[in-house]
């Protein structure tokens, strides 16, 4: 195991999603020279390289460099930054944040199916139906995964 991997910080920083995996990119003294300064603490990282800028007047170019990101990094942390404050700083995850294709008109379908037959129906009878009716591809285990969750959610 690496030292690296050992680490409680560095473990607690991957669990939130804000490891800076690429820190031996960074160059900048202070993350360097202090032990204060975390290279693999991507939040802290994205708020010193903004600093820099704004108040030690680093050139966009030099301080987006010693920080190991680009110019383009560099304007869409400060975007957020003045958005959302230091939370904005966070490393959001990606992909879809819901079930984008089972919408309420799907499960509104989905409901619709299951009171018309005298059984439940299956979820891969479901998605052929959902295809056919909607000209929507959708995995049979989202469906099951929807219908779970509906059923704890309660009536």
């Amino acid at each position: 195991m690496s030292k690296d991997s050992q680490n409680p910080k560095h473990e607690s920083l991957r669990q939130a999603g804000a490891f800076h995996a690429a820190a031996d990119a960074v160059s900048d003294e202070q993350f360097l020279s202090h032990e204060f300064f975390d290279p693999h603490d991507l939040v802290q990282v994205k708020y010193e390289m903004l600093r820099k800028v704004q108040v030690d007047g680093a050139s966009v170019s030099q301080a987006a460099r010693d920080f190991g990101f680009s110019r383009t990094a560099f304007y869409q942390a400060l975007a957020l930054l003045g958005q959302q404050g230091l939370p904005g700083l966070i490393p959001k995850r990606p992909g879809p944040k819901g079930a984008h294709k089972l919408n309420d008109a799907v499960l509104e379908f989905i409901d619709t199916q299951q009171q018309a037959g005298e059984e439940l129906l299956r979820p891969k009878a479901l998605a052929e139906m959902i295809l056919r009716q909607f000209q929507l591809s959708v995995h049979p285990r989202s469906i099951e995964r929807a219908l779970t969750k509906r059923r704890k959610k309660g009536p």
